[in-house]
């Protein structure tokens, strides 16, 4: 554009000047010729426009957004166009209690108040990107400043009015899910309405107040003693059946024992154990008894 207007003042200025008697007549074709030259340098570097990968421009021709959208590659325009360029990449807008961590410096963590009352602080990760043919509108209706109009206070406002419905700890542990997922619709909702396309979102941290974080580490340690002595009594019961098996099990012994044996089975039993020792080949001294003593051994090898 600049070299468009330097060329056409350079040309009207020469066509004066060879009008006029002046010194700067006899210069007049030269300064012709330039701005000629700079029109038509200019006319090219403008009417062709290259667009990156990853990104679409938006053409304005005197402060009017046109409705057609310049795609990557090599694209011939009107010269006195102005392209104006997007990026419809993946973009990532993150909102973070942790220094120099999240897009804006400093603590940038969302603070909301639960249903209990309780101030929870929430980072939160969000992964957008421009809907490629929703660019001149947004262009029109909010410019290419939409992560600070948009995305930023669209993101901050959904988690507060949802975060109100759930108490800390359930945000904290059993409904991080479901909480996740209604802040997902509501965002996704709101952007579409804008021209821009929800990916992803992300909370990465929810942050509990001191206190409810001592309370609930109390009841985890309580929960874990709890376990712990459940498990000392089954193993107490445990021996204590094993224990009660092995002795109805000597009783049920003695009682075979001391029922199920007749003298002429002992003396029986009584016959093979002196047959065995007879059979024996150290020297030994049997004195028998008369059938109801046992024998006793008085030497051997």
């Amino acid at each position: 554009m600049i070299l468009l207007f330097i060329g056409s003042v350079l040309l009207i200025f020469g066509i004066q000047a060879a009008r006029q008697e002046s010194p700067l007549t006899r210069l007049a074709g030269t300064i012709r010729i330039a701005g000629i030259v700079l029109l038509i340098i200019g006319a090219s570097s403008s009417m062709f426009k290259i667009i990156d990968a990853g990104q679409v421009g938006v053409k304005t021709l005197f402060g009017k957004v046109e409705d057609e959208v310049l795609y990557s590659g090599l694209n011939v325009i009107n010269p006195l166009m102005e392209v104006t360029n997007f990026d419809v990449k993946t973009q990532n807008y993150t909102m973070s209690g942790v220094h120099d961590e999240g897009d804006k410096s400093g603590d940038d963590a969302i603070r909301v108040l639960s249903a209990d009352g309780l101030e929870v602080i929430i980072d939160l990760s969000v992964l957008y990107k421009v809907q490629a043919n929703e660019a001149p509108r947004i262009l029109k209706e909010i410019g290419k400043d939409y992560t600070d109009k948009i995305v930023r206070p669209v993101s901050r406002t959904a988690i507060r009015d949802n975060a109100v419905y759930y108490d800390a700890v359930a945000l904290y542990s059993t409904k991080r899910q479901e909480f996740q997922d209604k802040i997902y619709k509501t965002i996704s909702e709101s952007f579409a309405k804008r021209g821009l396309v929800l990916e992803q979102l992300l909370v990465r941290n929810i942050t509990l107040p001191e206190s409810v974080k001592k309370t609930i580490e109390s009841k985890i340690n309580a929960e874990q003693e709890a376990q712990k002595m459940t498990f000392v009594l089954q193993k107490e019961r445990q021996e204590a059946e094993r224990k009660r098996v092995e002795a109805q099990g000597i009783a049920d012994y003695q009682r075979i024992l001391s029922t199920g044996l007749s003298d002429k089975q002992l003396q029986y039993e009584a016959i093979k154990a002196q047959k065995e020792l007879a059979q024996s080949p150290n020297a030994k001294i049997i004195i028998m008894g008369n059938g109801k003593t046992a024998p006793i051994l008085i030497g051997g090898n």
